[in-house]
């Protein structure tokens, strides 16, 4: 794989698996010195491992990016390791699973749900003052579909997600040294959500069908894509045609 990314330093949040995880070992294996971020240290752990054994760069720095004390420590270790941040993928989330509204566990479905906002929040505004201080960065936040479609049985969480869809848009336009860019892939197939599609939709009609999913490969792909020179150049010539 080409070296694009030789030379950068990279940080990828709940990079123990999934999208994140993928992401991480793409980016480095495309040059890239890569700091492996989970609150699981396992998954954060493995996903170290595949990018050593790929004879990659990459430490692991375990942190809960919804505590912000945490998050401003994980980018404070990250310039100590590295020297600067040039990408940030902000791809943690807590995943809730839609509650019964008879069960009372309504309370803490909504401290979850709302931990989706306080990390993306965190995590920019410390992303954002390391990057001002070395002259600027990309940040690609990994969102989600639900934050556009919903479905009337998860409402909270819902409104959660469509908060951090719109979140990034207060900050572009403020900090023009720093690209913002914000992705809400399709469900991604797996045969877990294949599993639970089945279970929830049995006798009903499935409004996404299986074969409209992503994959997480296609969706790292875009991630590497928008952090790229040549993604730049063309939102340059955009900007410049309007």
């Amino acid at each position: 794989m080409e070296q694009h990314f030789n030379g950068k330093t990279v940080l990828v949040t709940g990079a123990g698996w999934g999208i994140g995880a993928a992401t991480a070992l793409l980016y480095a294996a495309s040059g890239a010195k890569v700091i492996v971020s989970d609150t699981s240290r396992k998954g954060g752990k493995n996903t170290l491992a595949k990018i050593k054994d790929q004879k990659g760069h990459a430490i692991y720095i375990q942190a809960d990016v919804s505590c912000q004390a945490a998050c401003e420590e994980l980018i404070k270790t990250t310039i100590q390791a590295f020297g600067s941040i040039d990408i940030a993928c902000n791809n943690s989330a807590v995943i809730c699973e839609t509650p019964d509204r008879t069960n009372g566990n309504m309370k803490s479905f909504d401290h979850q749900s709302g931990l989706n906002l306080s990390s993306l929040t965190n995590c920019m505004q410390y992303e954002i003052e390391a990057m001002q201080k070395h002259r600027g960065g990309i940040i690609i936040n990994t969102l989600s579909i639900l934050g556009a479609i919903g479905t009337a049985s998860s409402t909270r969480y819902i409104e959660t997600k469509y908060g951090t869809e719109t979140l990034p848009h207060n900050f572009r336009g403020e900090y023009p040294a720093i690209h913002i860019h914000t992705i809400a892939p399709t469900f991604i197939a797996t045969a877990l959500l294949k599993e639970r599609s089945l279970q929830k939709m049995e006798g009903k009609i499935n409004p996404f069908s299986m074969d409209s999913h992503a994959t997480i490969q296609e969706v790292a792909r875009l991630i590497l894509w928008l952090s790229s020179d040549e993604s730049h150049r063309m939102s340059t010539v955009f900007n410049d045609a309007n």
